[in-house]
């Protein structure tokens, strides 16, 4: 038995999701978010950082995973905006790995695919899916909905992306190259 959290990180709300791998069944165990919204004015950065690393950790003791996902960050067309995210999501992962969690990555686009079957879905496709994967009655907060994506991914594709990684390296061809030393 196998449980993964999901962890969608961002500076004002991060989600949340757990899940259970028990032989081929897929569980909900839980999900939410962590809001650095309230009591923390919006200028307090370290503050809010604070607040998403002890969130993480408390959401690791309750539900006790084995093992954590977490989405790559992109930059977005605001330079800004794309920092304070990755701050956010250094103090998520730097919280899972403190607990002694390994910690997997994917994008948004592997997300997508996984859950939903292809890398352009909209979050209220995710929503859906994820509620049916995962029998809930319910649609979860768009956050959760991403985290919880996240873990199913890592159910999923953990096991084939850990397999690659430890496949020998690949043995450069030398027939086929080119002036300077290029191959393909």
């Amino acid at each position: 038995m196998t449980r993964v959290i999901g962890i969608d990180p961002g500076l004002q709300c991060t989600g949340f999701g757990v899940v259970q791998k028990d032989g081929s069944q897929l569980q909900y165990v839980a999900s939410g978010t962590i809001r650095t919204t309230s009591g923390i004015t919006l200028g307090d950065l370290p503050g809010r950082l604070k607040m998403i690393f002890e969130g993480v950790q408390e959401v690791v003791r309750r539900y006790e995973p084995d093992q954590a996902s977490c989405e790559i960050v992109f930059v977005n067309v605001n330079p800004q905006s794309t920092l304070l995210l990755g701050q956010a999501r250094g103090a998520a992962i730097t919280a899972l790995a403190t607990c002694g969690l390994p910690v997997n990555e994917y994008t948004a686009l592997q997300m997508k695919k996984s859950v939903v079957g292809h890398g352009h879905a909209r979050k209220d496709q995710i929503q859906e899916m994820v509620k049916r994967l995962l029998n809930l009655p319910g649609l979860p907060s768009k956050d959760a909905a991403d985290a919880l994506g996240l873990a199913i991914t890592h159910v999923h594709a953990g096991g084939s992306f850990a397999a690659m990684a430890q496949a020998t390296t690949l043995n450069r061809r030398t027939h086929a190259q080119f002036k300077g030393g290029r191959t393909y």
